[in-house]
């Protein structure tokens, strides 16, 4: 047994022997040992700070200033419809029209009661001039005398009424025709033939002819950094060549809560014909110049819920995560305006298999911007 024990570790000394001259060789050589396991080979770039100018670019629509609800006047089944989404239509233009049956009959009933009020005026104005003559002859009573003037002011006012119910009913039966009492393009409808509608239900939208807006929607961390210009240059995305300046209307004062932005309306000082309800329009602002450090995109690293680089630590050969607040996404890179200084290196390449405290190999390092 003995024996058989002997033989393998004397080959092991023997093997273990043979490796230590290998190694001794190939430096003798004057090449490279294998690298250690452990060392991962990145790349690093020190950081600096820039001024930036942030050109900002967002995509909008064009939409109208003022935006017009029709609805009609009375109640009544709907008979005609004469427009369509897209129309262009003026403010005496009918839209759409009711049953008029029930308004014309009404006008009907009026006429023929002013026709009576004005037919009992005749007979007591008759009747107070034969009253007035014979009271001034002798032949009649004072009594009788005023009992005629009395008639005559009452049938007086009905005729008066009877004429203010007459331009009512006038009135009800141009209700049945639906207009929209400005000039501007059809947006939207909510009726068809047949359907019965109610008072001050709204049939229709429109977009009022006037000023329009290039609409954006914005994130609110832009919106931070005031403007370095009140104006907004905007472009057709379609034909680049129709521009119009703007300068903002209005800002919401809420965050949109499926999409995070925040709606931004840039008024257009003239707009071209081109730029019709609906048209995709490209905005550009500028922002006063300040500083950051740019890195490009392949250090930005995802840690405890945020944006994030790796730094390595120059003495120690090894890397950490740290948290950064980024200032704005650009072509390329990134503009950070915190959590990194100016002289730190940052890892730009193999940050995907990095954890903290590991030692690293550094294969270049740049300097950040260049």
């Amino acid at each position: 047994m003995a024996g058989l024990i002997s033989i393998p570790a004397r080959v092991g000394v023997v093997c273990i022997a043979w490796m230590s001259l290998v190694a001794t060789a190939c430096a003798a050589d004057g090449t490279t040992p294998l690298a250690s396991p452990q060392l991962a080979l990145v790349r690093t770039v020190k950081a600096a700070r820039t001024t930036i100018a942030a050109d900002l670019i967002f995509t909008g629509d064009i939409q109208t200033q003022s935006q017009v609800s029709v609805s009609f006047r009375t109640n009544g089944k709907i008979i005609r419809r004469l427009v369509e989404v897209g129309d262009h239509v003026k403010a005496d233009q009918v839209l759409a029209q009711l049953d008029p049956q029930e308004q014309r009959a009404n006008l009907n009933n009026a006429q023929a009661t002013l026709i009576s009020a004005e037919a009992l005026l005749t007979q007591a104005k008759i009747s107070f001039k034969r009253q007035e003559a014979l009271l001034a002859g002798g032949f009649t009573t004072r009594p009788s005398y005023d009992d005629a003037e009395q008639q005559l002011r009452v049938t007086q006012a009905s005729v008066e009424s009877s004429k203010a119910a007459l331009g009512t009913a006038q009135e009800q039966l141009s209700y049945t025709e639906l207009r929209a009492g400005v000039d501007g393009v059809v947006l939207s409808r909510s009726f068809e033939v047949g359907q019965v509608v109610q008072v001050g239900q709204t049939v229709l939208s429109l977009a009022q002819d006037g000023p329009r807006d290039a609409v954006f929607n914005v994130f609110e961390a832009v919106l931070a950094a005031p403007p370095e210009s009140d104006t907004v240059d905007v472009e057709l995305q379609a034909d680049p060549k129709v521009r119009a300046v703007g300068s903002v209307r209005e800002i919401s004062p809420s965050v949109d809560a499926a999409s995070g932005t925040v709606r931004v309306k840039v008024g257009l000082k003239e707009t071209p014909s081109a730029m019709t309800l609906g048209a995709i329009v490209i905005g550009r602002g500028k922002f006063r110049p300040r500083e950051a450090v740019v890195l490009p995109w392949s250090a930005l690293y995802r840690w405890a819920n945020g944006a994030a680089v790796w730094i390595r630590d120059p003495a120690a050969g090894t890397v950490s995560p740290r948290s950064v607040t980024i200032d704005h996404y650009g072509d390329g890179s990134i503009a950070l305006s915190a959590g990194v200084e100016p002289g730190e290196e940052v890892v730009t390449a193999g940050i995907q298999l990095l954890r903290p405290g590991q030692a690293v190999s550094v294969a270049a390092t740049a300097e950040a911007g260049r």
